[in-house]
């Protein structure tokens, strides 16, 4: 059984969309790697809603336990009763099941995903008894940002050896206007300078920023531009005061805002 309906509007960089493609035909788990907003989750409801696929989404945080994927017993009308979790629910209907920022989620919870993402392809439930088999149509995605890796938020070889891996990036100048122009309409003089200015902040990495301006906060500062809001003022909110809490760092980063953002 398919699910449609509208596809989001991606634009490819390279050759992610036949990748994926290729994957999912062959039951292959896929690991996304690359920044924040970079459009990795963009790129996973696209592919989902062109394959007709239901999409289960996991945000991945310190407190995710298995039973938060795998489902628990709950108690209700005076007894007890199984609650498939997210996984659980992908594994039986033959959905995709995204886990976004999978580093960030405890090493004991991850193991779950093991028998999954090998030739087995099953999802023992210990609680129940379980073990079940994946549909067909199952497909695991998880991905995460390298940029945060250290010692302790790695991601184990044993298991991104489970993957097949793309890596993304931001969009260069060409897509990343045309990303704009079609998630917000803004004019093309403005949303060149956006980009502009995005370049000219992501040569500050690792040296006066710990992120970059993501394509993420290019639609949102484009999105209140278009709405109205003054150019500056809409780069400041949307780009510069999320990237730092610094006042000093702010201020400079607002002489970058000012030189790029020449808008009569």
């Amino acid at each position: 059984m398919s699910f449609k309906r509208e596809i989001p509007y991606y634009q490819a960089q390279n050759n992610e969309v036949e990748l994926f493609e290729h994957a999912y035909k062959n039951q292959l788990p896929l690991l996304i790697k690359g920044p924040t907003g970079c459009g990795k989750t963009r790129f996973i409801e696209h592919m989902a809603a062109k394959l007709g696929r239901p999409l289960y989404t996991i945000a991945c945080h310190d407190d995710l336990t298995a039973a938060d994927l795998v489902g628990r017993h709950l108690i209700g009308d005076g007894e007890t009763y199984w609650q498939d979790g997210p996984l659980t629910k992908a594994v039986r209907e033959g959905a995709i099941c995204y886990l976004d920022e999978i580093v960030e989620a405890r090493k004991d919870t991850t193991v779950v995903l093991h028998p999954l993402s090998d030739n087995r392809r099953i999802l023992p439930i210990e609680r129940t008894g379980e073990e079940l088999k994946a549909s067909p149509e199952f497909m695991l995605v998880v991905s995460y940002n390298p940029g945060y890796q250290n010692l302790l938020k790695g991601m184990k070889p044993s298991t991104r050896q489970r993957f097949v891996s793309m890596r993304f990036d931001y969009p260069d100048k060409k897509t990343e206007t045309a990303i704009l122009q079609q998630e917000t309409q803004l004019n093309l003089a403005i949303s060149t300078q956006l980009i502009e200015l995005a370049q000219a902040l992501r040569i500050l990495k690792d040296h006066d920023l710990e992120e970059s301006a993501s394509t993420r906060l290019l639609v949102y500062a484009a999105t209140l531009i278009k709405s109205g809001l003054d150019p500056i003022e809409a780069c400041r909110a949307a780009i510069i005061e999320p990237l730092t809490d610094d006042d000093e760092t702010v201020a400079a980063l607002m002489e970058v805002v000012k030189a790029k953002m020449m808008v009569v």
